[in-house]
């Protein structure tokens, strides 16, 4: 389900007809990689725009103010670290994403509660469910010898 699709339609009209910037002479060099640098030389000419050399950075370039910060899916995405956090959201336009510094008890707890609330969840998946980290505990019976 998208949400926010002519928002998403317009950033990525706007994306397609934005230049690859490139880090100035990384054509030229390996050794350079072609990630945005500025360029800050005195006489350089990528610095002083002059016509045949590829464009700087600027912030003309950016997307629609409305589209920032929205997920592929076209959610806004919010940084959750415990329950109560949850409860901060909108199901209809907001979706969670679980911080990397939370641990699988709280993550689980997380998960369930989202799930309750309709929140879609970005990375939920990453946590073991209780079933799975109970039958992990449990040792298979082993099978006899026959001697």
């Amino acid at each position: 389900m998208v949400i926010n699709s002519e928002l998403l339609e317009q950033r990525k009209k706007i994306s397609d007809r934005r230049p690859k910037f490139k880090r100035q002479e990384s054509w030229r060099y390996k050794r350079l990689a072609t990630n945005w640098r500025k360029p800050d030389g005195i006489d350089n000419k990528m610095r002083k725009q002059y016509s045949g050399v590829p464009p700087l950075v600027k912030i003309g370039y950016g997307g629609p103010k409305l589209a920032r910060g929205l997920h592929p899916s076209g959610f806004v995405d919010n940084l959750v670290y415990n329950v109560n956090d949850l409860s901060l959201l909108d199901k209809n336009k907001d979706a969670a994403r679980i911080a990397h510094t939370v641990g699988n008890k709280k993550r689980l707890e997380i998960v369930e509660k989202a799930k309750s609330l309709g929140i879609k969840l970005l990375n939920g998946t990453k946590g073991k469910t209780k079933t799975e980290t109970s039958s992990e505990i449990k040792s298979p019976d082993k099978k006899e010898q026959k001697v």
